[in-house]
């Protein structure tokens, strides 16, 4: 399975999906529109219910579906509730967005395998772990920790070659402008 294929853009949801009590999006992701940070909980979602502004939702959050929703590609074990994060075709690549409360959740089975597995696939371009402000690079010969990062900031990976064989590895290529 590629990067693409399990994580492809798709109009909707995978029939018989459903947030359900998942409301980890909510605490997860950075919604600037609510003033609301990656890793705090929104102060509009009803923990395990869903959004008290539902309605008058953000765009952001109206258009944003996690992968598990919109892959058929990804088994019920990647079910957010199940696995303590969620994951997010974004810019740069694929995005796990891991739940502080679990920071070690993506490094479990099955999970590793399949980022590693996406970590060398060209079409992936980067697989990033962040863990609040924490960003991991996952890439095919190493796992790369950036330490602490700002949604906005670029980047990048590159090889080379070394006694043996590419070596892997990333940095950040450029700081997101600061208000």
């Amino acid at each position: 399975m590629t990067a693409d294929s399990a994580l492809a853009p798709q109009p909707k949801v995978v029939e018989g999906r459903a947030c359900g009590t998942c409301t980890l999006c909510c605490k997860l992701m950075t919604v600037p529109e609510v003033e609301k940070p990656a890793g705090e909980w929104c102060r509009h979602c009803d923990k395990g219910k869903g959004c008290r502004i539902y309605a008058d939702r953000p765009q952001r959050c109206r258009d944003f579906f996690c992968g598990y929703l919109q892959s058929e590609a990804l088994s019920d074990e990647w079910h957010p509730v199940r696995s303590r994060f969620l994951i997010a075709r974004e810019e740069q690549g694929l995005t796990v967005y891991v739940d502080r409360s679990a920071p070690d959740a993506w490094r479990q089975a099955p999970y590793y395998a399949l980022l590693k597995h996406w970590a060398r696939d060209p079409s992936a371009r980067l697989v990033l772990v962040r863990i609040g402000k924490r960003t991991v690079v996952v890439l095919p010969g190493t796992d790369v920790d950036l330490g602490g990062t700002e949604p906005g900031d670029r980047i990048e990976w590159f090889a080379r070659r070394g006694p043996g064989g590419l070596e892997y590895s990333a940095r950040v290529a450029q700081r997101a402008p600061q208000p």
